[in-house]
Protein backbone atom coordinates (compact mmCIF):
# COMPACT_ATOMS: atom_id res chain seq x y z
CA UNK A 1 0.00 0.00 0.00
CA UNK A 2 2.81 2.38 0.92
CA UNK A 3 4.52 1.70 -2.41
CA UNK A 4 1.34 2.49 -4.32
CA UNK A 5 0.91 5.80 -2.42
CA UNK A 6 4.58 6.67 -3.03
CA UNK A 7 4.19 6.00 -6.75
CA UNK A 8 1.09 8.20 -6.88
CA UNK A 9 2.91 11.02 -5.04
CA UNK A 10 5.87 10.76 -7.43
CA UNK A 11 3.57 10.81 -10.46
CA UNK A 12 1.77 13.90 -9.11
CA UNK A 13 5.09 15.62 -8.41
CA UNK A 14 6.28 14.80 -11.94
CA UNK A 15 3.05 16.18 -13.46
CA UNK A 16 3.32 19.34 -11.33
CA UNK A 17 6.93 19.83 -12.43
CA UNK A 18 5.96 19.41 -16.07
CA UNK A 19 3.06 21.83 -15.72
CA UNK A 20 5.29 24.40 -14.04
CA UNK A 21 8.02 24.13 -16.68
CA UNK A 22 5.46 24.30 -19.49
CA UNK A 23 3.81 27.40 -18.03
CA UNK A 24 7.25 28.98 -17.58
CA UNK A 25 8.07 28.19 -21.23
CA UNK A 26 4.62 29.38 -22.33
CA UNK A 27 5.29 32.86 -20.96
CA UNK A 28 8.83 33.18 -22.28
CA UNK A 29 9.12 36.04 -24.77
CA UNK A 30 10.26 35.52 -28.33
CA UNK A 31 12.40 38.63 -27.75
CA UNK A 32 14.68 36.95 -25.19
CA UNK A 33 18.24 38.15 -25.76
CA UNK A 34 17.17 41.35 -27.50
CA UNK A 35 17.09 43.14 -24.13
CA UNK A 36 20.91 43.17 -24.35
CA UNK A 37 20.89 45.28 -27.52
CA UNK A 38 22.17 48.84 -27.33
CA UNK A 39 19.04 49.99 -29.18
CA UNK A 40 16.37 47.43 -28.36
CA UNK A 41 14.33 47.95 -31.53
CA UNK A 42 17.33 47.50 -33.88
CA UNK A 43 19.57 44.47 -34.32
CA UNK A 44 23.28 44.81 -35.12
CA UNK A 45 22.39 43.82 -38.70
CA UNK A 46 19.61 46.46 -38.85
CA UNK A 47 22.09 49.13 -37.80
CA UNK A 48 24.67 48.02 -40.39
CA UNK A 49 22.04 48.05 -43.14
CA UNK A 50 20.90 51.54 -42.21
CA UNK A 51 24.45 52.88 -41.86
CA UNK A 52 25.40 51.55 -45.29
CA UNK A 53 22.29 52.62 -47.20
CA UNK A 54 21.18 49.02 -47.76
CA UNK A 55 17.59 48.13 -48.58
CA UNK A 56 16.55 46.91 -45.10
CA UNK A 57 13.49 45.29 -46.77
CA UNK A 58 12.03 48.71 -47.58
CA UNK A 59 11.77 48.05 -51.32
CA UNK A 60 9.92 44.71 -51.18
CA UNK A 61 6.85 46.21 -52.86
CA UNK A 62 8.99 46.83 -55.94
CA UNK A 63 11.39 43.89 -55.76
CA UNK A 64 8.73 41.22 -55.25
CA UNK A 65 6.55 42.68 -58.00
CA UNK A 66 9.27 42.38 -60.62
CA UNK A 67 10.82 45.86 -60.50
CA UNK A 68 14.58 45.29 -60.06
CA UNK A 69 16.88 47.09 -57.67
CA UNK A 70 20.29 48.47 -58.65
CA UNK A 71 22.39 46.48 -56.18
CA UNK A 72 21.23 43.07 -57.43
CA UNK A 73 21.35 44.21 -61.04
CA UNK A 74 25.02 45.11 -60.63
CA UNK A 75 25.69 41.80 -58.86
CA UNK A 76 24.11 39.95 -61.80
CA UNK A 77 25.41 42.18 -64.61
CA UNK A 78 27.05 39.28 -66.48
CA UNK A 79 24.16 36.85 -66.10
CA UNK A 80 21.65 39.34 -67.49
CA UNK A 81 24.12 40.73 -70.04
CA UNK A 82 24.10 44.40 -69.04
CA UNK A 83 25.84 46.68 -71.53
CA UNK A 84 28.54 49.12 -70.40
CA UNK A 85 26.01 51.95 -70.83
CA UNK A 86 23.40 50.15 -68.71
CA UNK A 87 25.99 49.47 -66.01
CA UNK A 88 26.97 53.16 -65.89
CA UNK A 89 23.32 54.24 -65.66
CA UNK A 90 22.56 51.74 -62.88
CA UNK A 91 25.73 52.68 -60.98
CA UNK A 92 24.68 56.33 -61.22
CA UNK A 93 21.25 55.74 -59.68
CA UNK A 94 22.82 53.48 -57.04
CA UNK A 95 25.31 56.20 -55.99
CA UNK A 96 22.51 58.79 -55.79
CA UNK A 97 20.38 56.39 -53.77
CA UNK A 98 23.19 55.81 -51.27
CA UNK A 99 23.83 59.56 -50.95
CA UNK A 100 20.23 60.00 -49.84
CA UNK A 101 19.76 56.74 -47.92
CA UNK A 102 22.83 56.85 -45.66
CA UNK A 103 22.01 60.15 -43.90
CA UNK A 104 18.38 59.07 -43.46
CA UNK A 105 19.48 55.71 -42.08
CA UNK A 106 21.79 57.42 -39.59
CA UNK A 107 18.99 59.77 -38.57
CA UNK A 108 16.63 56.84 -38.04
CA UNK A 109 19.21 55.07 -35.85
CA UNK A 110 19.59 58.18 -33.68
CA UNK A 111 15.83 58.60 -33.31
CA UNK A 112 15.46 54.96 -32.27
CA UNK A 113 18.35 55.47 -29.82
CA UNK A 114 16.59 58.53 -28.38
CA UNK A 115 13.34 56.59 -27.98
CA UNK A 116 15.20 53.67 -26.39
CA UNK A 117 17.06 55.93 -23.95
CA UNK A 118 13.90 57.69 -22.81
CA UNK A 119 12.33 54.33 -22.00
CA UNK A 120 15.52 53.06 -20.32
CA UNK A 121 15.85 56.23 -18.23
CA UNK A 122 12.11 56.38 -17.45
CA UNK A 123 11.95 59.90 -18.90
CA UNK A 124 9.35 59.11 -21.58
CA UNK A 125 6.03 60.93 -21.56
CA UNK A 126 3.02 60.62 -23.86
CA UNK A 127 3.85 63.95 -25.48
CA UNK A 128 7.50 63.04 -26.01
CA UNK A 129 6.55 59.59 -27.29
CA UNK A 130 4.19 61.09 -29.88
CA UNK A 131 6.83 63.60 -30.99
CA UNK A 132 9.61 61.01 -31.42
CA UNK A 133 7.32 58.53 -33.19
CA UNK A 134 6.23 61.21 -35.65
CA UNK A 135 9.87 61.96 -36.46
CA UNK A 136 10.63 58.23 -36.83
CA UNK A 137 7.65 57.81 -39.17
CA UNK A 138 8.74 60.78 -41.30
CA UNK A 139 12.32 59.57 -41.65
CA UNK A 140 11.20 55.98 -42.25
CA UNK A 141 8.82 57.18 -44.98
CA UNK A 142 11.55 59.25 -46.65
CA UNK A 143 13.96 56.33 -46.51
CA UNK A 144 11.43 53.94 -47.98
CA UNK A 145 10.67 56.45 -50.74
CA UNK A 146 14.38 56.67 -51.61
CA UNK A 147 14.63 52.90 -52.03
CA UNK A 148 11.33 52.40 -53.88
CA UNK A 149 11.83 55.39 -56.20
CA UNK A 150 15.27 54.01 -57.11
CA UNK A 151 13.63 50.74 -58.19
CA UNK A 152 11.25 52.77 -60.35
CA UNK A 153 14.20 54.04 -62.42
CA UNK A 154 15.58 50.65 -63.47
CA UNK A 155 12.92 49.47 -65.97
CA UNK A 156 13.73 52.42 -68.26
CA UNK A 157 17.36 51.27 -68.38
CA UNK A 158 16.65 47.57 -68.99
CA UNK A 159 15.20 45.48 -71.80
CA UNK A 160 12.07 43.52 -70.89
CA UNK A 161 13.90 40.19 -71.37
CA UNK A 162 16.57 41.36 -68.88
CA UNK A 163 13.88 42.09 -66.31
CA UNK A 164 12.34 38.66 -66.92
CA UNK A 165 15.73 36.99 -66.51
CA UNK A 166 16.47 39.06 -63.37
CA UNK A 167 13.24 37.86 -61.77
CA UNK A 168 13.90 34.28 -62.78
CA UNK A 169 17.44 34.37 -61.36
CA UNK A 170 16.15 35.95 -58.15
CA UNK A 171 13.72 33.04 -57.85
CA UNK A 172 10.55 35.08 -58.32
CA UNK A 173 9.41 33.35 -61.49
CA UNK A 174 9.70 29.97 -63.11
CA UNK A 175 9.07 28.40 -66.50
CA UNK A 176 7.31 25.50 -64.79
CA UNK A 177 3.65 25.60 -65.94
CA UNK A 178 2.62 23.96 -62.66
CA UNK A 179 3.91 27.00 -60.78
CA UNK A 180 2.65 29.60 -63.26
CA UNK A 181 -1.07 29.46 -63.88
CA UNK A 182 -1.87 32.29 -66.32
CA UNK A 183 -4.48 34.85 -65.31
CA UNK A 184 -7.97 33.92 -66.43
CA UNK A 185 -7.31 30.16 -66.34
CA UNK A 186 -8.95 27.82 -63.89
CA UNK A 187 -6.03 26.62 -61.71
CA UNK A 188 -7.42 23.09 -61.25
CA UNK A 189 -8.05 22.56 -64.97
CA UNK A 190 -4.72 24.14 -65.93
CA UNK A 191 -2.78 21.86 -63.56
CA UNK A 192 -4.75 18.82 -64.70
CA UNK A 193 -4.03 19.67 -68.37
CA UNK A 194 -0.29 19.99 -67.59
CA UNK A 195 -0.17 16.81 -65.46
CA UNK A 196 0.81 18.76 -62.36
CA UNK A 197 0.94 16.96 -59.02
Amino acid sequence: MKTKVMIQILVLMFIATLAFSESDHFHKSKYVGEEKREIKSLSVNDIKELQNGKGWGLAKAAELNGVPGPVHLLEMKEEIDLSAEQIRAIEDIYVKMKQEAVPLGLELIELERELNNHFANRTITNELLRKILQKIAQVHGKLRYVHLSTHLKTPDILKSEQITLYNKLRGYSSDDPCENVPKGHDPTMWKKHHNCP
